[in-house]
C-alpha cells in the first residue's frame, strides 16, 4: 500500500524534535508529497545495499548472497554466494562497498564473519566483478573478532581511496580502549589493504576508538558520519575524526556525568551530535543531496532496527550539527537495516525482519 506523508506547518504526522519554526516553514514550501513502494521482497536479512555505477542495487545477505537488483523491475540476480561466511546470532555477511573507479578497476569489498576451528572471526575481502560473478578473493584484514553480536561492519571508499571500516567491540568491554586491537574501532587502510601512512599511528588500521557497534557510515560535506548503537541508552550519531576517542565503555552519549567529563577530558572524547534514550538501534546511514524530494536534502537518512523506521537528520549550515528530525514508516515495514540513494534522487531502504525482507523504494509522488 502506498503512503503519502505532508509536511505541513503544524509538523502533522511526523515527530520533530529541535524544530525550528523558521527553517520549516521554509522546507515545506518547496515539500513534494512522497510515495513508498515495494520493489522487490522474500529476501533474508539484508544487511548492505548501495547503488552500482552499473545503475544497480548490490545487496548483501547474512546468509552469505551477493547480489544485484534491478530498480526498474525489482529483479535479483545473484553473483556469489560465500560458504565460508558463518551467521550466528547477528554475525554473518555484513558490509560491501564498490570501487569508485568501477568501470575500470571492478573490484568489490565486503565483510564476513567465519569460523576458524572454533573461533568465530571477521575477514575483509576483495573480489573482483567479471560481468557475472565475483571471483579471485583477495584477504584485505583478518583475524577480527566476532561474536554473535556487536560486530559493526560498515564499509565505505572515501574520494581519496581510502577503506573504512567499523568494527565492533565483539561484546568484550575491552577492546574499544585497546589501540592495540583492532575491534570497537573505526579502521582505516588502503585499498590493497597496506595501512596509509598518514594514520593516526604508525603501522596500525587504527583511525578512531573507543566504539561499541558502529554500523552506519558515510562521508559527505568532506565529513565522516556514524551511527553507533548504545547500551540500554545513548544510541549516537558521530562526526569520526582522525585519532579521536568516543568514550566506550567509560561515556556512553554525552559528557554529562562527574566520571564522564573526567575521562572526556584526559582522553579527548569526541561527543556525539545526537543521542536516543531510549535506544532505537540506528543501522544504515546515507546522506541525500537530492532534488528529487527538496524537503530532504541537506540530511542524514538513517535506518532503525528497533523502533522499526526511517529516520532525517537535518544539518545545520555547517553540517556539524542537527537541527531538526523526522521519522517516516514507523511500524509499517518492521526493521529497517539501511538505505541507500540513487542518483536521480530516489531512497531505497531494506528491511531486517528474519521473514520475507523487502527493498522499498521512495520517490516524490
Amino acid at each position: 500500500m502506498k503512503q503519502m506523508i505532508i509536511y505541513s506547518g503544524l509538523c502533522m504526522a511526523l515527530f520533530i524534535t529541535c524544530c525550528d519554526k523558521k527553517k520549516d516553514k521554509n522546507n515545506n514550501a518547496t515539500a513534494v508529497l512522497l510515495k513508498d513502494t515495494v520493489l522487490t521482497s522474500q529476501l533474508n536479512h539484508p544487511w548492505e545495499i548501495c547503488w552500482g555505477p552499473d545503475g544497480f542495487i548490490w545487496m548483501t545477505e547474512r546468509n552469505g548472497k551477493i547480489s544485484r537488483v534491478n530498480p526498474a523491475t525489482g529483479a535479483v540476480t545473484l553473483l556469489l554466494t560465500i560458504t565460508e561466511v558463518s551467521a550466528q546470532g547477528e554475525g554473518g555477511l555484513l558490509g560491501m562497498v564498490l570501487h569508485p573507479n568501477f568501470s575500470t578497476m571492478p573490484q568489490v569489498f565486503v565483510a564476513y564473519n567465519y569460523t576458524n576451528g572454533s573461533t568465530y572471526q571477521e575477514k575483509i575481502v576483495r573480489y573482483t566483478y567479471n560481468g557475472s560473478t565475483l571471483t579471485s578473493p583477495q584477504i584485505l584484514l583478518d583475524n577480527i573478532k566476532a561474536g554473535s553480536i556487536h560486530n559493526g561492519c560498515r564499509l565505505l571508499i572515501t574520494p581519496d581511496q581510502k577503506l573504512f571500516i567499523t568494527t565492533g567491540d565483539a561484546s568484550d568491554q575491552s577492546n574499544p580502549q585497546n589501540k592495540s586491537a583492532v575491534n570497537g574501532k573505526v579502521l582505516r587502510l588502503n585499498l590493497d589493504g597496506s595501512v596509509p601512512a598518514d594514520n593516526p599511528t604508525a603501522g596500525s588500521a587504527v583511525w578512531s576508538f573507543g566504539h561499541r557497534n558502529p554500523q552506519g557510515l558515510v562521508y559527505a560535506n568532506n565529513i565522516l558520519y556514524s551511527s553507533e548503537h548504545g547500551p540500554s541508552s545513548d544510541d549516537e550519531i558521530n562526526i569520526i575524526e582522525k585519532g579521536r576517542n568516543y568514550g566506550w565503555p567509560t561515556v556512553t552519549g554525552f559528557c554529562n556525568t562527574t566520571n564522564e567529563q573526567s575521562f572526556c577530558t584526559a582522553n579527548n572524547v569526541r561527543e556525539p551530535l545526537q543521542a536516543w534514550t531510549p535506544t532505537i538501534a540506528p543501522s544504515g546511514l546515507d546522506y541525500y543531496d537530492k532534488d528529487q524530494i527538496p524537503q530532504w536534502k541537506h540530511s542524514l537518512l538513517l535506518a532503525v532496527l528497533k523502533d522499526s523506521k526511517l529516520i532525517q537528520l537535518k544539518l545545520n549550515a555547517a553540517h556539524t550539527g542537527i537541527d531538526s528530525v523526522f521519522e517516516f514508516y514507523a511500524n509499517k515495514y518492521g526493521r529497517m537495516r539501511d538505505v541507500c540513494i540513487s542518483p536521480e534522487g530516489k531512497v531505497y531502504v531494506c528491511t531486517d525482519n528474519g521473514g520475507d525482507d523487502k527493498i522499498i523504494e521512495i520517490s516524490k509522488r
